[in-house]
Protein backbone atom coordinates (compact mmCIF):
# COMPACT_ATOMS: atom_id res chain seq x y z
CA UNK A 1 0.00 0.00 0.00
CA UNK A 2 0.78 3.78 -0.35
CA UNK A 3 0.51 7.10 1.20
CA UNK A 4 -2.01 9.69 0.61
CA UNK A 5 0.13 12.08 -1.09
CA UNK A 6 0.01 14.28 -4.54
CA UNK A 7 -0.17 12.75 -7.73
CA UNK A 8 3.36 11.50 -8.87
CA UNK A 9 5.07 11.83 -6.13
CA UNK A 10 4.43 7.81 -5.35
CA UNK A 11 4.02 4.86 -7.42
CA UNK A 12 1.99 4.58 -10.32
CA UNK A 13 -1.30 3.10 -8.83
CA UNK A 14 -2.17 6.33 -6.69
CA UNK A 15 -2.92 7.76 -10.25
CA UNK A 16 -6.51 7.01 -11.97
CA UNK A 17 -4.50 4.48 -15.03
CA UNK A 18 -5.05 1.29 -16.46
CA UNK A 19 -2.96 -1.89 -14.99
CA UNK A 20 0.14 -2.80 -16.65
CA UNK A 21 -0.50 -3.59 -19.97
CA UNK A 22 -0.49 -7.39 -21.31
CA UNK A 23 2.01 -8.12 -23.98
CA UNK A 24 -0.44 -9.14 -26.93
CA UNK A 25 -0.96 -9.12 -30.65
CA UNK A 26 -1.54 -5.26 -31.07
CA UNK A 27 -3.95 -5.95 -34.08
CA UNK A 28 -6.22 -8.17 -31.90
CA UNK A 29 -8.00 -5.43 -29.65
CA UNK A 30 -10.61 -8.17 -28.61
CA UNK A 31 -7.79 -10.28 -27.24
CA UNK A 32 -5.98 -7.72 -25.62
CA UNK A 33 -9.16 -6.28 -23.90
CA UNK A 34 -9.93 -9.66 -22.76
CA UNK A 35 -6.64 -10.04 -20.86
CA UNK A 36 -6.89 -6.58 -19.65
CA UNK A 37 -10.29 -6.85 -17.74
CA UNK A 38 -8.90 -10.12 -16.45
CA UNK A 39 -5.94 -8.72 -14.48
CA UNK A 40 -7.64 -5.70 -13.96
CA UNK A 41 -9.92 -8.14 -11.98
CA UNK A 42 -6.90 -10.03 -10.12
CA UNK A 43 -5.70 -6.78 -9.63
CA UNK A 44 -8.79 -5.20 -7.93
CA UNK A 45 -8.99 -8.14 -5.79
CA UNK A 46 -5.87 -8.38 -4.33
CA UNK A 47 -5.99 -4.42 -3.32
CA UNK A 48 -9.65 -5.76 -1.79
CA UNK A 49 -8.31 -8.25 0.02
CA UNK A 50 -5.08 -6.55 1.01
CA UNK A 51 -7.53 -3.41 1.93
CA UNK A 52 -9.84 -5.78 4.02
CA UNK A 53 -7.35 -7.08 6.08
CA UNK A 54 -5.61 -3.74 7.36
CA UNK A 55 -9.51 -2.21 8.17
CA UNK A 56 -9.70 -5.60 9.83
CA UNK A 57 -7.00 -5.55 11.76
CA UNK A 58 -7.21 -1.79 12.44
CA UNK A 59 -10.41 -2.24 14.15
CA UNK A 60 -9.58 -5.53 16.13
CA UNK A 61 -6.85 -3.37 17.50
CA UNK A 62 -8.95 -0.80 18.93
CA UNK A 63 -11.99 -2.66 19.97
CA UNK A 64 -11.30 -1.88 23.34
CA UNK A 65 -12.24 1.15 22.48
CA UNK A 66 -15.29 0.74 19.62
CA UNK A 67 -15.58 4.87 20.22
CA UNK A 68 -12.75 4.42 18.35
CA UNK A 69 -13.65 3.09 15.26
CA UNK A 70 -16.71 4.88 15.00
CA UNK A 71 -15.19 8.08 15.12
CA UNK A 72 -12.49 7.12 12.75
CA UNK A 73 -15.30 5.64 10.02
CA UNK A 74 -17.09 8.68 10.76
CA UNK A 75 -13.95 10.96 9.59
CA UNK A 76 -12.97 8.89 6.98
CA UNK A 77 -16.62 9.05 5.43
CA UNK A 78 -16.60 13.08 5.55
CA UNK A 79 -13.25 12.84 3.37
CA UNK A 80 -14.70 10.18 1.18
CA UNK A 81 -18.21 12.44 0.60
CA UNK A 82 -16.45 15.90 1.41
CA UNK A 83 -15.95 17.10 -2.13
CA UNK A 84 -15.58 20.90 -3.14
CA UNK A 85 -15.32 22.62 -6.64
CA UNK A 86 -11.34 22.44 -7.50
CA UNK A 87 -9.53 26.11 -7.88
CA UNK A 88 -7.08 27.46 -9.45
CA UNK A 89 -3.56 28.23 -7.39
CA UNK A 90 -2.24 31.29 -8.64
CA UNK A 91 -3.21 34.81 -9.42
CA UNK A 92 -4.56 35.23 -12.79
CA UNK A 93 -7.30 37.57 -14.97
CA UNK A 94 -9.67 36.34 -16.83
CA UNK A 95 -9.61 37.79 -20.44
CA UNK A 96 -12.52 36.86 -22.16
CA UNK A 97 -15.27 34.00 -21.56
CA UNK A 98 -17.41 32.47 -23.62
CA UNK A 99 -20.00 29.80 -23.37
CA UNK A 100 -17.60 27.39 -23.79
CA UNK A 101 -14.24 28.22 -22.84
CA UNK A 102 -12.71 31.06 -20.70
CA UNK A 103 -9.07 32.48 -21.91
CA UNK A 104 -7.12 32.87 -18.41
CA UNK A 105 -3.68 35.43 -18.40
CA UNK A 106 -1.08 34.40 -16.32
CA UNK A 107 0.93 36.58 -17.23
CA UNK A 108 0.71 39.44 -14.42
CA UNK A 109 1.50 42.35 -16.53
CA UNK A 110 4.45 41.46 -18.11
CA UNK A 111 5.08 43.46 -21.28
CA UNK A 112 8.82 41.48 -21.98
CA UNK A 113 9.03 40.95 -25.66
CA UNK A 114 9.16 37.18 -25.92
CA UNK A 115 6.34 35.40 -28.11
CA UNK A 116 3.57 34.66 -25.75
CA UNK A 117 2.86 30.93 -24.77
CA UNK A 118 -0.90 29.36 -24.70
CA UNK A 119 -1.55 25.91 -23.25
CA UNK A 120 -4.70 23.46 -24.25
CA UNK A 121 -5.37 21.68 -20.82
CA UNK A 122 -7.23 18.25 -21.36
CA UNK A 123 -10.74 17.61 -21.82
CA UNK A 124 -12.04 14.68 -20.53
CA UNK A 125 -14.42 15.71 -18.28
CA UNK A 126 -12.19 17.57 -15.51
CA UNK A 127 -11.51 21.04 -14.86
CA UNK A 128 -8.81 22.77 -16.80
CA UNK A 129 -7.20 23.75 -13.20
CA UNK A 130 -5.34 20.75 -13.77
CA UNK A 131 -2.53 23.27 -15.28
CA UNK A 132 -2.36 25.08 -12.12
CA UNK A 133 -3.60 22.45 -9.54
CA UNK A 134 -1.57 23.53 -6.37
CA UNK A 135 0.89 26.20 -5.73
CA UNK A 136 3.86 23.37 -5.94
CA UNK A 137 2.39 21.94 -9.12
CA UNK A 138 1.28 24.38 -11.87
CA UNK A 139 2.38 23.89 -15.17
CA UNK A 140 1.45 27.70 -15.67
CA UNK A 141 4.26 28.78 -13.30
CA UNK A 142 7.03 26.57 -14.49
CA UNK A 143 6.62 28.46 -18.24
CA UNK A 144 6.73 31.70 -16.64
CA UNK A 145 9.87 30.84 -14.78
CA UNK A 146 11.57 29.74 -17.97
CA UNK A 147 11.33 33.25 -19.33
CA UNK A 148 8.08 32.30 -21.18
CA UNK A 149 6.29 35.39 -18.65
CA UNK A 150 3.58 36.18 -21.40
CA UNK A 151 1.82 32.92 -20.70
CA UNK A 152 -1.94 31.99 -21.13
CA UNK A 153 -4.24 29.05 -20.64
CA UNK A 154 -7.75 28.51 -21.98
CA UNK A 155 -10.30 27.37 -19.36
CA UNK A 156 -12.88 24.78 -20.98
CA UNK A 157 -16.03 25.43 -19.80
CA UNK A 158 -18.42 22.35 -18.74
CA UNK A 159 -21.27 21.52 -21.43
CA UNK A 160 -24.73 22.86 -21.29
CA UNK A 161 -27.82 22.02 -23.05
CA UNK A 162 -27.08 25.36 -24.84
CA UNK A 163 -23.28 23.81 -25.85
CA UNK A 164 -24.09 20.32 -26.77
CA UNK A 165 -24.12 20.85 -30.13
CA UNK A 166 -20.76 22.58 -30.05
CA UNK A 167 -18.39 21.62 -32.85
CA UNK A 168 -14.57 20.76 -33.30
CA UNK A 169 -14.92 24.07 -35.68
CA UNK A 170 -16.06 25.78 -32.60
CA UNK A 171 -13.54 24.59 -30.79
CA UNK A 172 -10.73 25.35 -33.35
CA UNK A 173 -12.28 29.06 -33.77
CA UNK A 174 -12.23 29.47 -29.68
CA UNK A 175 -8.36 28.73 -30.09
CA UNK A 176 -7.60 31.07 -33.24
CA UNK A 177 -9.46 33.66 -31.19
CA UNK A 178 -7.48 33.01 -27.81
CA UNK A 179 -4.13 33.13 -29.88
CA UNK A 180 -5.69 36.49 -31.36
CA UNK A 181 -5.98 37.81 -28.04
CA UNK A 182 -2.60 36.46 -26.44
CA UNK A 183 -0.98 38.55 -29.21
CA UNK A 184 -2.04 41.30 -29.37
CA UNK A 185 -0.08 44.50 -28.63
CA UNK A 186 3.01 42.17 -28.28
CA UNK A 187 4.24 42.48 -32.22
CA UNK A 188 4.30 39.13 -32.24
CA UNK A 189 1.82 36.91 -34.58
CA UNK A 190 2.62 33.82 -33.31
CA UNK A 191 2.37 31.79 -30.22
CA UNK A 192 3.81 28.77 -28.21
CA UNK A 193 1.32 25.74 -28.24
CA UNK A 194 1.54 23.43 -25.05
CA UNK A 195 -1.06 20.65 -25.38
CA UNK A 196 -1.59 18.32 -22.71
CA UNK A 197 -3.93 15.29 -23.72
CA UNK A 198 -7.10 15.80 -25.60
CA UNK A 199 -5.62 19.60 -25.78
CA UNK A 200 -2.90 18.10 -27.60
CA UNK A 201 -4.59 16.65 -30.52
CA UNK A 202 -6.61 19.89 -30.37
CA UNK A 203 -3.49 21.83 -30.87
CA UNK A 204 -1.80 19.28 -33.58
CA UNK A 205 -5.05 20.25 -35.37
CA UNK A 206 -5.15 23.86 -35.01
CA UNK A 207 -1.59 24.04 -35.98
CA UNK A 208 -1.84 22.38 -38.87
CA UNK A 209 -4.44 24.65 -39.90
CA UNK A 210 -2.69 27.67 -38.97
CA UNK A 211 0.80 26.93 -38.85
CA UNK A 212 1.95 30.73 -39.62
CA UNK A 213 0.22 31.56 -36.19
CA UNK A 214 2.27 28.45 -34.30
CA UNK A 215 6.13 29.30 -33.07
CA UNK A 216 6.73 26.00 -31.65
CA UNK A 217 4.41 22.43 -30.46
CA UNK A 218 4.97 21.26 -27.84
CA UNK A 219 2.19 18.02 -27.01
CA UNK A 220 2.22 16.31 -23.70
CA UNK A 221 0.54 12.68 -23.19
CA UNK A 222 -1.54 13.68 -26.31
CA UNK A 223 -2.74 10.96 -28.37
CA UNK A 224 -1.73 11.71 -32.16
CA UNK A 225 -1.39 7.76 -33.31
CA UNK A 226 -4.78 6.68 -31.43
CA UNK A 227 -4.09 2.75 -32.76
CA UNK A 228 -0.21 3.24 -31.54
CA UNK A 229 0.41 0.78 -28.78
CA UNK A 230 -1.82 -1.35 -26.42
CA UNK A 231 -4.27 0.91 -24.53
CA UNK A 232 -7.86 -0.18 -23.08
CA UNK A 233 -9.41 2.93 -24.45
CA UNK A 234 -8.12 2.83 -28.08
CA UNK A 235 -8.91 -1.51 -28.11
CA UNK A 236 -12.52 -0.90 -26.59
CA UNK A 237 -13.36 2.09 -29.14
CA UNK A 238 -11.70 -0.92 -31.75
CA UNK A 239 -14.07 -3.47 -30.70
CA UNK A 240 -17.39 -1.20 -30.60
CA UNK A 241 -16.68 0.53 -33.77
CA UNK A 242 -16.53 -2.26 -35.65
CA UNK A 243 -19.71 -4.19 -33.78
CA UNK A 244 -21.77 -1.83 -33.31
CA UNK A 245 -20.65 1.85 -35.06
CA UNK A 246 -21.26 4.52 -32.72
CA UNK A 247 -24.13 3.29 -31.13
CA UNK A 248 -22.92 2.97 -27.60
CA UNK A 249 -21.42 6.31 -27.84
CA UNK A 250 -24.58 7.48 -28.99
CA UNK A 251 -26.26 5.48 -26.58
CA UNK A 252 -24.13 7.48 -23.51
CA UNK A 253 -24.39 10.21 -24.53
CA UNK A 254 -28.49 10.17 -25.08
CA UNK A 255 -28.13 9.59 -21.54
CA UNK A 256 -26.84 12.73 -20.75
CA UNK A 257 -29.61 14.72 -22.87
CA UNK A 258 -27.22 15.47 -25.76
CA UNK A 259 -24.27 15.83 -24.31
CA UNK A 260 -21.17 12.97 -22.75
CA UNK A 261 -21.69 12.98 -18.86
CA UNK A 262 -18.48 13.87 -17.08
CA UNK A 263 -19.42 11.37 -14.48
CA UNK A 264 -19.41 8.39 -17.25
CA UNK A 265 -15.91 9.42 -18.41
CA UNK A 266 -14.52 9.17 -14.53
CA UNK A 267 -16.57 5.93 -13.99
CA UNK A 268 -14.34 5.18 -16.66
CA UNK A 269 -11.26 5.93 -15.57
CA UNK A 270 -12.06 4.35 -12.30
CA UNK A 271 -13.11 0.59 -13.94
CA UNK A 272 -9.72 0.95 -15.62
CA UNK A 273 -7.85 0.79 -12.33
CA UNK A 274 -10.04 0.01 -9.11
CA UNK A 275 -6.96 -1.27 -7.76
CA UNK A 276 -5.82 2.22 -7.57
CA UNK A 277 -8.89 3.35 -5.98
CA UNK A 278 -8.94 0.89 -3.46
CA UNK A 279 -5.54 1.48 -2.11
CA UNK A 280 -6.20 5.18 -2.34
CA UNK A 281 -9.07 5.36 0.38
CA UNK A 282 -7.25 2.52 2.34
CA UNK A 283 -4.03 4.66 2.48
CA UNK A 284 -6.49 7.61 3.40
CA UNK A 285 -7.59 5.65 6.55
CA UNK A 286 -4.24 4.65 7.30
CA UNK A 287 -3.62 8.69 7.39
CA UNK A 288 -6.43 10.12 9.65
CA UNK A 289 -4.24 11.78 12.25
CA UNK A 290 -1.74 13.23 9.28
CA UNK A 291 -3.56 16.47 7.97
CA UNK A 292 -1.09 17.07 5.45
CA UNK A 293 -1.83 13.43 3.73
CA UNK A 294 -5.63 14.60 4.32
CA UNK A 295 -4.83 17.76 2.72
CA UNK A 296 -3.64 16.33 -0.05
CA UNK A 297 -6.19 13.17 -0.63
CA UNK A 298 -8.64 16.34 -0.51
CA UNK A 299 -7.04 18.51 -3.17
CA UNK A 300 -6.47 15.49 -5.57
CA UNK A 301 -10.12 14.45 -5.31
CA UNK A 302 -11.50 17.50 -4.90
CA UNK A 303 -9.66 17.85 -8.79
CA UNK A 304 -10.54 14.56 -9.58
CA UNK A 305 -14.04 13.77 -8.53
CA UNK A 306 -15.52 17.11 -9.77
CA UNK A 307 -16.63 16.36 -12.85
CA UNK A 308 -18.33 18.92 -16.10
CA UNK A 309 -20.15 17.51 -19.23
CA UNK A 310 -18.47 17.33 -22.53
CA UNK A 311 -20.66 18.39 -25.99
CA UNK A 312 -21.88 15.23 -27.20
CA UNK A 313 -21.27 16.48 -30.68
CA UNK A 314 -17.71 16.82 -30.84
CA UNK A 315 -17.43 13.80 -28.33
CA UNK A 316 -18.74 11.67 -30.90
CA UNK A 317 -17.26 13.66 -33.72
CA UNK A 318 -13.41 12.55 -31.51
CA UNK A 319 -14.94 8.93 -31.33
CA UNK A 320 -15.89 8.09 -34.90
CA UNK A 321 -13.00 10.59 -35.93
CA UNK A 322 -9.96 10.17 -33.98
CA UNK A 323 -10.27 7.05 -31.69
CA UNK A 324 -11.97 4.80 -33.99
CA UNK A 325 -10.84 6.18 -37.66
CA UNK A 326 -7.14 7.42 -36.22
CA UNK A 327 -8.04 10.20 -39.25
CA UNK A 328 -5.10 12.62 -37.70
CA UNK A 329 -2.47 10.21 -38.69
CA UNK A 330 -4.03 8.34 -41.90
CA UNK A 331 -4.31 12.11 -43.13
CA UNK A 332 -8.28 11.77 -43.79
CA UNK A 333 -8.63 14.18 -41.37
CA UNK A 334 -11.36 17.23 -42.20
CA UNK A 335 -12.37 20.32 -40.41
CA UNK A 336 -13.76 22.90 -41.52
CA UNK A 337 -14.04 21.87 -45.19
CA UNK A 338 -10.33 21.55 -45.29
CA UNK A 339 -7.80 18.67 -44.95
CA UNK A 340 -5.70 18.34 -41.37
CA UNK A 341 -2.35 18.16 -42.98
CA UNK A 342 0.48 17.15 -40.28
CA UNK A 343 2.94 17.95 -42.98
CA UNK A 344 2.20 21.56 -42.75
CA UNK A 345 4.01 21.83 -39.86
CA UNK A 346 7.99 22.69 -39.59
CA UNK A 347 8.11 24.31 -36.19
CA UNK A 348 9.97 23.28 -33.48
CA UNK A 349 8.17 20.23 -31.58
CA UNK A 350 8.53 19.20 -28.34
CA UNK A 351 7.20 15.75 -27.55
CA UNK A 352 6.78 14.52 -23.90
CA UNK A 353 5.30 10.74 -22.75
CA UNK A 354 4.73 8.97 -19.67
CA UNK A 355 7.02 5.70 -19.33
CA UNK A 356 4.06 4.18 -17.70
CA UNK A 357 1.34 5.75 -19.06
CA UNK A 358 -1.72 3.62 -20.11
CA UNK A 359 -3.71 6.13 -21.06
CA UNK A 360 -1.63 7.24 -23.69
CA UNK A 361 1.18 5.79 -24.33
CA UNK A 362 4.46 7.75 -25.43
CA UNK A 363 4.27 5.86 -28.86
CA UNK A 364 1.13 8.04 -29.42
CA UNK A 365 2.91 11.03 -28.80
CA UNK A 366 5.83 10.63 -30.49
CA UNK A 367 4.34 9.69 -33.89
CA UNK A 368 3.85 13.29 -34.44
CA UNK A 369 7.25 13.24 -35.33
CA UNK A 370 6.59 11.23 -38.01
CA UNK A 371 3.89 13.20 -39.77
CA UNK A 372 5.39 16.85 -39.43
CA UNK A 373 8.01 18.41 -41.66
CA UNK A 374 10.02 19.93 -39.07
CA UNK A 375 13.81 18.69 -39.31
CA UNK A 376 15.10 15.92 -36.73
CA UNK A 377 17.20 18.63 -34.99
CA UNK A 378 14.41 20.56 -33.78
CA UNK A 379 11.96 17.64 -32.83
CA UNK A 380 12.60 16.98 -29.09
CA UNK A 381 11.33 13.98 -27.06
CA UNK A 382 11.61 12.74 -23.38
CA UNK A 383 9.90 10.17 -21.81
CA UNK A 384 8.84 11.01 -18.07
CA UNK A 385 9.01 8.18 -15.62
CA UNK A 386 5.01 7.78 -14.00
CA UNK A 387 1.44 7.80 -15.93
CA UNK A 388 -1.06 10.02 -17.17
CA UNK A 389 -2.12 13.14 -14.79
CA UNK A 390 1.33 12.91 -13.64
CA UNK A 391 2.49 14.40 -16.46
CA UNK A 392 0.65 17.73 -16.19
CA UNK A 393 0.47 18.02 -12.08
CA UNK A 394 2.84 15.44 -10.51
CA UNK A 395 6.03 16.94 -8.39
CA UNK A 396 8.39 15.17 -10.76
CA UNK A 397 7.39 15.77 -13.92
CA UNK A 398 7.37 19.23 -13.08
CA UNK A 399 10.68 19.77 -11.46
CA UNK A 400 12.28 17.76 -13.97
CA UNK A 401 10.79 16.87 -17.40
CA UNK A 402 9.24 20.50 -17.73
CA UNK A 403 11.89 23.12 -16.95
CA UNK A 404 14.24 21.85 -19.77
CA UNK A 405 11.26 21.56 -22.62
CA UNK A 406 10.65 25.09 -21.45
CA UNK A 407 13.74 26.66 -21.63
CA UNK A 408 14.36 24.97 -25.09
CA UNK A 409 10.75 26.81 -26.18
CA UNK A 410 11.88 29.69 -24.41
CA UNK A 411 15.03 29.91 -26.80
CA UNK A 412 13.14 30.35 -29.83
CA UNK A 413 10.69 32.62 -28.05
CA UNK A 414 13.18 35.37 -27.73
CA UNK A 415 13.89 34.98 -23.96
CA UNK A 416 17.62 35.67 -23.34
CA UNK A 417 19.84 33.44 -20.96
CA UNK A 418 19.67 37.01 -18.85
CA UNK A 419 15.86 37.03 -18.81
CA UNK A 420 15.94 33.88 -16.86
CA UNK A 421 18.38 34.55 -13.88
Amino acid sequence: MTTAHAPDEAPEHDLPVAPDAPTLDPVDPAAYLRSFRGETLRKATTALTEGSAYVTTRALAQAATPHRNVWDAARWWRHVLGRRRPTWSTEHEIVWESPIARLRDFSAGATDDVVPTLVLPPQAGHDSCIVDFAPTQSQMQVIRQAGLTRAFTLDWVGATQQTKGTTVEDYVAIVDRAVDSAVAGTGHTSVNLVGDCQGGWLSAIYAALHPDRVNTLTLAGAPIDFHAGDTAIGASSRVLSRRFGTLPYRAMVAMGRGNMPGQFVLNGFIAMSPDSEIAKHVDLLRHLDDPAAIARYQTFEDWFKHTQDVPGTFYLWLVEHLFAGNELITGDLVVGGKRVDLAALDCPLFLLGGATDHITPPVQVFRAADGVSTPPEKVWRRTAPGGHLGLFMGNQALREEWPPIMTEVARFSGVTAASTA
